[in-house]
């Protein structure tokens, strides 16, 4: 299909056709380099068919112009269409990409309602700085598309914080406060309040810190 878009130079067919590959080609994970492979190899065939076919048909007319004329001819639609396939492939991946980024950012800040007025945020795992800038984004929307007032945040599953995201983490708390909303920390670790503590930052005028979801859940309900 390639060498006869680009024999017969129809410019239009050969871009269509490229962009469609290079979607196929990036949804069934195929490696550029085999396609590179692929891609010289036609380009090679070309030429050999060309060389063949001018041997048994040509009229004799082996001028430098006409040969120059032919390879700027075949090469700039073989060129052509790798640029339109590459870009293709990889605009289709940077669209995964982007689809599987939002994605974990909505698994990471997995608030869940326990009623009309209170939800339950478990953090589990590493908070680095992109996963707190995350957490502040959504927690926000999240209380005011969902109406929270008191949004209870359990770290049981956070062994430690790095200064600067406990610096952010202030930030998320003082934004919930800011909100209308009363956030209740639990099951604040060992760990974790050693480096709070060293840190210097304090959270007592932003939230209430309970022992465990357990108890926290049993005073509101």
């Amino acid at each position: 299909m390639v060498a006869h878009y680009i024999v017969e130079n129809k410019e239009e067919e050969l871009i269509d056709f490229a962009k469609v590959e290079g979607v196929a080609w990036a949804q069934h994970s195929l490696t550029l380099a085999f396609k590179l492979e692929w891609v010289h190899a036609i380009r090679r065939t070309l030429w050999y068919f060309l060389y063949q076919f001018e041997e048994e048909h040509g009229d004799g007319d082996t001028s430098r112009e006409k040969f120059f004329h032919l390879e700027k001819s075949i090469n700039d639609n073989v060129d052509q269409f790798l640029n339109n396939f590459f870009i293709s492939y990889s605009d289709y991946k940077d669209e995964q990409l982007r689809s599987h980024k939002k994605l974990v950012e909505n698994l990471s800040v997995p608030i869940i309602p326990v009623n009309s007025t209170i939800a339950v945020l478990p953090l589990i795992g590493m908070i680095d700085s992109y996963r707190v800038n995350a957490l502040e984004e959504k927690v926000l929307m999240e209380i005011s598309s969902l109406k929270v007032q008191t949004l209870i945040i359990d770290l049981s599953g956070i062994a430690e914080m790095e200064l600067d995201v406990i610096f952010q983490f202030k930030k998320i708390l003082y934004g919930i406060n800011m909100m209308g909303c009363k956030a209740v920390l639990t099951g604040l670790r060992v760990e974790l309040v050693r480096n709070i503590v060293e840190s210097g930052v304090e959270f007592d005028s932003l939230v209430d810190i309970k022992g465990t979801l357990q108890q926290t859940l049993k005073e509101h309900l």
